[in-house]
């Protein structure tokens, strides 16, 4: 092999190492409350187990006021699904808003690969309120077409005590304050109502979303690029991220090489048979 050949594989090999760069890393609170937590937020948590099942039969009404099934949004295409409420004064809003900057960001489009459900965790909230939510919500996404995939819902206490503790998404309700204290983060499910994915608190990197996303989907949805991420970087469901795995790394990295040399060897022989043949001619 030449010297050209070699510094080749090398490139190929640093390039492929590059690809795969190191997660940021997010610590989970721990699903055990802490001592010293007012009574109120003892009860206050959200520990989704992967793979659960959620009850795709509940009754809910949508922000067009219609009776709907958990169900309809399910069948074909991935699904992100979040509880909040619409009068929170604070921390939901936050939620929402992560929530549709994280989309907008990705080439994935609402509707069109993915549905958006927003369930409210107060049965005393109206379909209007959800029409208002959906209509920002809308608003900061900035993609008209994608309406048809937001879906903003109101149940009642017993279909949302219901899907809640499906997801084990746990909340309490201050009759002084008139607030719900409760815990945020998102769930990526599959065509079949599963948890695929959740990423926790407010913040949620656009990439780890659609990877998210892409798994969510068995891979139905993405690129070849997402498939080469994914193949590098691994789901880690206590710190609810993507990062980067070692043996993905290494395994990379070394088919990365393989293929240097081969494309090495292959360009070199063509070139000795180039040469080879130049000779018999000049002889």
């Amino acid at each position: 092999m030449t010297a050209r050949s070699i510094r080749l594989s090398i490139c190929m090999a640093i390039a492929a190492l590059l690809v795969c760069v190191s997660a940021w890393a997010q610590m989970v609170p721990s699903s055990v409350p802490p001592k010293g937590l007012p009574p109120a937020l003892q009860n206050v948590g959200f520990d989704p187990q992967l793979d659960a099942q959620l009850p795709l039969d509940l009754p809910f009404t949508d922000e067009a006021a219609r009776t709907v099934r958990l169900g309809d949004y399910f069948g074909r295409k991935p699904v992100v699904l979040t509880f909040v409420y619409y009068g929170c004064p604070m921390l939901c809003n936050q939620v929402e808003e992560s929530l549709v900057g994280a989309l907008k960001m990705i080439s994935f489009t609402v509707g069109k690969d993915y549905e958006v459900v927003l369930v409210s965790m107060n049965a005393r909230e109206t379909p209007d309120m959800a029409a208002e939510k959906k209509l920002r919500a809308l608003s900061r996404y900035a993609r008209p077409e994608s309406s048809s995939g937001w879906h903003f819902l109101v149940g009642s206490v017993e279909s949302v005590a219901a899907l809640t503790r499906a997801a084990n998404f746990r909340y309490t309700f201050d009759e002084k304050t008139n607030l719900f204290a409760h815990a945020s983060g998102i769930l990526l499910l599959t065509p079949q109502g599963r948890i695929s994915r959740y990423f926790f608190g407010i913040d949620y990197p656009a990439r780890d979303v659609r990877l998210g996303l892409v798994e969510a989907s068995a891979n139905k949805i993405g690129t070849p690029a997402d498939r080469l991420v994914l193949f590098c970087y691994q789901y880690d469901p206590a710190s609810a991220r993507y990062s980067a795995t070692i043996l993905g790394v290494v395994r990379l990295g070394g088919i990365a090489t393989v293929l240097a040399i081969v494309i090495g060897i292959l360009v070199f022989r063509r070139r000795e048979s180039r040469a080879a043949h130049g000779r018999l001619q000049g002889a």
